[in-house]
C-alpha cells in the first residue's frame, strides 16, 4: 500500500470511528481546549502506530487501546503536576445520546457523575463496558485479564448501584 493510500485509509477509518475520540477526550478532560489537545495527541499516536495495525482485528478495538493509553498517560502527566483530571459530565452526556433520542434522565446523569469519581483505569474500563465491548475485548485493550475485568466491573456496578439507591432515598 502506498503512503497516499495508507493515509487515505487511515483518515476514512478515523472518520468512521470519530466517536471514540470524543468519548475518550471527554472522559479525561474537563475543558474544550484540553479535549482538543488530547484528541490531537491521540490522532498523532494512532498515525504513528498505524503501520503496526493488524488487519485481523477490529480497527475500533485497536483505536480504543491507543486512545485510552494516550489519555491515561496524559492524565498521569497532568496529575504529577497537581492538575485535576475529571469526567466532564455535560460533554460525555452530549456524546452519548439516549437511544430513543430523548433527553438523558436524572438517573443516567447520576451514573455519569459516579463514573467521574473513578480512577483512570476504571474510567477507561467503564467507557468500554458502556460501549458494549466484551470482557475479553476490554481485557485485550487494557492489558488486564478477563477475570480482572469482570471483577472490576462487578465492583463498580455495585458501587454505582449503592450510590444510586442512596440518591433515590434522599
Amino acid at each position: 500500500m502506498s503512503a497516499t493510500d495508507a493515509h487515505r485509509d487511515f483518515v476514512e477509518r478515523l472518520d468512521r470511528h470519530r466517536g471514540i475520540l470524543q468519548k475518550v477526550s471527554s472522559a479525561y478532560c474537563r475543558d474544550a481546549a484540553s479535549r482538543e489537545d488530547l484528541r490531537q495527541e491521540i490522532v498523532v499516536q494512532l498515525w504513528r502506530s498505524y503501520r503496526r495495525f493488524d488487519e485481523r482485528g477490529r480497527f475500533s478495538t485497536w483505536m480504543y487501546r491507543i486512545a485510552l493509553n494516550t489519555a491515561i498517560s496524559c492524565a498521569r502527566g497532568r496529575n504529577r503536576q497537581d492538575a485535576r483530571v475529571a469526567l466532564a459530565e455535560p460533554a460525555i452526556l452530549e456524546s452519548m445520546p439516549a437511544p430513543t433520542g430523548e433527553p438523558q434522565d436524572e438517573r443516567i446523569e447520576r451514573i455519569y457523575k459516579l463514573v467521574n469519581g473513578l480512577d483512570e483505569l476504571n474510567r477507561a474500563l467503564m467507557l468500554l463496558y458502556l460501549d458494549d465491548y466484551s470482557h475479553a475485548e476490554i481485557a485485550a485493550i487494557l492489558g488486564i485479564s478477563s477475570s480482572n475485568v469482570a471483577t472490576k466491573i462487578g465492583r463498580i456496578k455495585e458501587r454505582i448501584r449503592r450510590d444510586v439507591v442512596a440518591g433515590l432515598a434522599r
